[in-house]
């Protein structure tokens, strides 16, 4: 279902960061659809301060992976793009900050 490079992004060692999360940009993407329902594309662009292409090379990235739900449509005669997090992406993203937490702690001890 998803495309090749998507799988050989997430594939990971039991317990390593997924990597597609874990780039910055990617990242603030995740973090900002983690907290709405959804989010159109203009207003991520501003969140996160990334250009059209860069924001959506990453979201592409991210769509492929099975991680975020796109869905285009018009508003009046005005192209407007929703993105939103899927089943997995949620799971997945929640993971990672599980993840994160455990690393930053044992930073600490």
């Amino acid at each position: 279902m998803y495309s090749e490079r998507a799988r050989k992004d997430r594939e990971t060692a039991p317990g390593a960061i997924d990597r597609l999360i874990h780039e910055p940009a990617r990242l603030m993407i995740m973090s900002h659809l983690a907290v709405v329902e959804s989010a159109d594309f203009l207003f991520l662009m501003r969140q996160t301060g990334l250009t059209f292409g860069n924001l959506s090379s990453h979201m592409s990235r991210l769509e492929e992976a099975g991680y975020i739900r796109v869905e285009k449509k018009f508003l009046g005669k005005k192209p407007n793009t929703i993105l939103s997090l899927t089943d997995s992406g949620q799971k997945a993203f929640q993971q990672y900050r599980e993840h994160m937490k455990q690393v930053l702690d044992k930073g600490q001890n």
